[in-house]
């Protein structure tokens, strides 16, 4: 098939180690730098699996910001989203079976210096009003039987930021707690933080169910545009694409450390057991009824409009 014949898809990821870890076999290897004129990577190592009559072509963005996308344009074929935010877009995307990372008893903290965990709170630095992060601290404020930190005061002004600028900004004092997500979650006490609580270790002792951070989604056009069947087929190479780089875990693991220049190889392994699991292959029965809950409770305290039946992209082969 000649690259005239063939689909070139959008493919977008963050830049945290197990989304990069997981989609180079098909996209091929992008510079963790530059970047072409509409945003997506320079190729510098092609893809390393026949991909037959869909060619990808990758993106490493910030997670707020595709979830921004998500919500606001919608345009891209292939994206990483916040579980949360899917709930905003379920009718234009349809999230595949593999690809969610899901924390198994972990998940994203909230951190301050060191000592004043004790203190009112009169700022909370988070990565985006739409990550799944976010939901679980607005649960985690609802239902603690604790006063909340400012108590009668009001709740601590929100701020936003990119999530790899949270830990410098507590540490620095600007703001008084941090809400960390991806590979922060390892680096903090380094940088003289301590954690008030990890909202995965509270969901998995509230729920007993795994907590559904982030998933893969493809627009639900796809056959309309591609041909009836494309999008069994293209969840196919995503399978695939997981599979190949787990089965070349060194390689993967070497790769995804170019985007994450401040941890080591230890923190990038754990990192990558903790979120490139049994799960991310197929979140299976278990994934959806954890991820039926998430979107349950987001809708409760009407963080997110109600969402009916999850249907989940799966494979054709």
């Amino acid at each position: 098939m000649t690259p005239t014949q063939r689909h070139t898809l959008t493919l977008a990821h963050s830049p945290d180690p197990d989304d990069v870890f997981m989609w180079w076999p098909i996209t091929g290897k992008i510079d963790p730098v530059r970047k072409d004129e509409h945003g997506f990577g320079v190729v510098v190592e092609p893809p390393r699996l026949d991909t037959g009559r869909f060619a990808f072509r990758a993106m490493a963005e910030d997670i707020a910001v595709l979830n921004r996308r998500a919500i606001v344009v919608g345009d891209l074929d292939i994206t990483a989203l916040s579980m949360f935010t899917w709930a905003h877009v379920s009718e234009r995307y349809q999230l595949t079976a593999c690809g969610s990372s899901m924390g198994e008893g972990y998940g994203p903290k909230v951190v301050c210096r060191r000592g004043e965990g004790g203190r009112p709170a009169r700022t909370i630095a988070i990565p985006g009003i739409r990550t799944t992060a976010f939901l679980l601290w607005r649960l985690w404020e609802e239902m603690r039987e604790a006063t909340p930190d400012l108590g009668a005061r009001g709740e601590p002004e929100i701020v936003e930021l990119p999530f790899d600028q949270i830990l410098a900004v507590v540490s620095a004092g600007r703001a008084d707690r941090g809400l960390l997500i991806h590979q922060s979650q390892l680096t903090y006490a380094s940088l003289g933080l301590e954690q008030i609580v990890d909202l995965g270790q509270w969901w998995g002792e509230r729920t007993g169910l795994p907590l559904p951070l982030g998933g893969n989604a493809v627009r639900r056009d796809l056959d309309a545009r591609c041909g009836p069947g494309t999008i069994g087929e293209v969840v196919a190479l995503l399978d695939l694409s997981v599979q190949f780089a787990l089965r070349q875990r060194d390689e993967s693991v070497r790769y995804c450390m170019q985007f994450a220049p401040e941890i080591d190889r230890a923190q990038a392994e754990r990192y990558i057991d903790m979120y490139v699991s049994p799960l991310t292959v197929d979140m299976g029965p278990r994934g959806e009824a954890a991820l039926r809950r998430l979107l349950d409770e987001a809708a409760r305290l009407g963080l997110a409009p109600a969402v009916g039946t999850i249907d989940i992209a799966r494979a054709h082969r």
